[in-house]
């Protein structure tokens, strides 16, 4: 599954974050996959997309990160794959 992960820097501050992410690095559990993000223009909030088999296994790995983000993860599917899905229920009686 595809998943948006949006972190909020507690106290709108990233310096923290980035001085762990430079120490550890960004330690995913296995299963879990990296593929690109995106911080706000002021600095508050970052925007990955991450693949896993489900959102308890991202779990494992946001709550190690919880004393410094605040995370809302958002299950998201590609456009091909929607439209299929609402087609293939509209075909259902």
């Amino acid at each position: 599954m595809l998943f948006v992960v949006i972190e909020h820097f507690k106290n709108r501050d990233p310096r923290p974050v980035r001085e762990r992410f430079m120490e550890r690095g960004r330690p995913l559990p296995d299963g879990v996959t990296y593929h690109a993000s995106w911080i706000d223009e002021p600095g508050c909030r970052c925007f990955q997309i991450m693949e896993a088999r489900d959102e308890a296994a991202l779990r494992s790995w946001t709550n190690r990160w919880s004393d410094l983000i605040d995370f809302e993860i958002v299950p998201v599917v590609t456009p091909s794959e929607y439209w299929q899905r609402v087609a293939s229920s509209a075909d259902k009686p």
